[in-house]
């Protein structure tokens, strides 16, 4: 007579634990997406703005003035932002995660534009930002009013500068200048040199402006 074993009777997992099994499988099933995804990302790149020589045609002066220091440099709050933005259509922004400023953009200019005017104006007439500044020092300030690289890779800058000087504190000069200049290139790099060569075509008008007075 043949006896057949029996089988232990068979037993459901208790529900937590059936939860947990759920859960890591889902865990499981993620994590190569997620690495996937990750892998994908496109790279961040950090922009910086560099100083320019003067312009063909650009006067030099060695005629003795008044000190002048560059005190500040005023940006519309829409630029004012890590990421560079671009201007892609009326009322349309388009800001660029991968491309950033490699510090606040209106201290990169305030910096391009001093170097700028340094070459510009007569040895010892030019103060840079921060520096101590002697006796009858005039101040610079300049404010960008607008800013914008469009889609047909066009950007315009719009901006406006005042001469400071005396006790108490009077405007001496006050000029404005609408400047373009082409984009080069489709990449973020293209619209920082750009951005470069505007500030000097404004530096040369600044300089001009305030040589010799």
């Amino acid at each position: 007579m043949t006896h057949q074993l029996a089988k232990p009777p068979h037993r459901a997992l208790p529900i937590a634990w059936r939860s947990l099994a759920r859960t890591l499988g889902a865990a499981l099933l993620a994590a190569p997406m997620s690495f996937a995804g990750c892998g994908h990302s496109a790279p961040t790149h950090y922009l910086t703005l560099d100083a320019t020589g003067a312009g063909a045609g650009m006067p030099l002066s060695t005629r003795p003035m008044a000190p002048v220091q560059l005190s500040a440099v005023h940006i519309p709050a829409v630029l004012d932002r890590p990421e560079v933005v671009t201007q892609t259509g009326p009322n349309r922004l388009k800001i660029d995660d991968t491309a950033r400023w490699g510090a606040p953009l209106a201290q990169m200019m305030r910096s391009a534009l001093a170097q700028n005017l340094e070459k510009r104006l007569p040895a010892g007439a030019f103060v840079f930002p921060d520096a101590p500044a002697p006796a009858g020092t005039r101040t610079l300030v300049v404010t960008v009013l607008d800013c914008e690289t469009t889609a047909s890779a066009t950007l315009t800058l719009q901006a406006s500068w005042a001469l400071l000087s005396g006790q108490p504190v009077q405007t001496s000069l006050t000029q404005q200048a609408t400047l373009n200049a082409e984009v080069t290139g489709q990449d973020a790099a293209a619209q920082a040199a750009a951005l470069s060569r505007v500030l000097g075509e404004l530096s040369d008008r600044i300089a001009a402006s305030i040589n010799g007075r």
